[in-house]
């Protein structure tokens, strides 16, 4: 693999876990999706279940998402 991961075939539809809020499971649902990228070592594809991100979706390593995920939780003062 030469670095990028949009090269990479995407995740199949049911390999994405949901994390959802805001709705409380109503119809217009809002989860952030996440899978692992196939034929990507510790690599990842994010996205979005509102009707507006529909087929795009963002790709990032393990090392990305691990610093985003603990400054994420930091700077909105959560704790695990």
């Amino acid at each position: 693999m030469d670095g990028n991961l949009y090269v990479l075939s995407a995740p199949t539809h049911d390999a994405f876990a949901d994390f959802c809020g805001g709705n409380a499971g109503g119809p217009h649902e809002t989860c952030v999706s996440l899978a692992a990228i196939p034929g990507a070592d510790a690599s990842f594809a994010i996205r979005d279940s509102k009707p507006e991100g529909a087929g795009k979706e963002l790709r990032f390593t393990g090392s990305e998402l691990d610093d985003f995920a603990t400054g994420w939780v930091r700077t909105r003062g959560l704790s695990l």
